[in-house]
């Protein structure tokens, strides 16, 4: 697992220890950030993203690296993303590390640019987390939520779907939140 773009392109992350976590693959944060840059343009330097069952914490890394203002990434047990935050010393004023619940409503005081949602296969999270991320979300945000392959992901009302795309087992709902 690496960096795949940015300031720390080639900068290897460290595996998490746990097999519970799954680190979205290089191949498909190389294809999302492209997705991200034919939507938002190639300037990140003004936009929040806020990474959703972080795991590994690489696809926040990643965006850090990349050029986002600012990144939180929230995650129940934030032990594996940690170890990849602190391999970026010189960017800890532009991560919150946040250890929550996300299918519990999140107390924040900024609001999101982009949502990176990837959170354990078939256990109907993403929906639930979607409901709770309303409050932390910008009018016409851009959505993305990884889910497995044969997985049905129903996006709640003010989530409007823009696309899809499938990387290996995985599948990314590209969506907006029109709130």
């Amino acid at each position: 697992m690496r960096i795949i773009g940015g300031k720390y392109r080639g900068k290897k992350l460290i595996s998490p220890v746990s097999d519970k976590v799954r680190p979205t693959s290089d191949k498909a944060r190389e294809a999302l950030f492209n997705i991200l840059r034919s939507r938002m343009g190639n300037d990140f330097g003004k936009l929040a993203l806020i990474d959703v069952f972080a795991g590994s914490g690489a696809f926040g890394v990643e965006a850090v690296s990349q050029g986002f203002a600012s990144v939180a990434l929230v995650d129940i047990e934030p032990k594996d993303l940690l170890k990849n935050v602190a391999l970026l010393p010189n960017e800890k004023n532009k991560i919150n590390v946040i250890k929550a619940d996300a299918t519990q409503k999140l107390h924040l005081n900024e609001k999101f640019d982009v949502l990176f949602m990837d959170a354990p296969y078939h256990q109907n999270l993403s929906e639930k987390a979607l409901e709770q991320l309303r409050d932390v979300l910008k009018t016409n945000a851009l959505c993305l939520i990884e889910v497995c392959n044969d997985e049905v992901c129903n996006l709640p009302e003010g989530y409007k779907l823009i696309d899809e795309r499938k990387y290996g087992i995985a599948k990314v709902l590209i969506a907006e939140f029109i709130c």
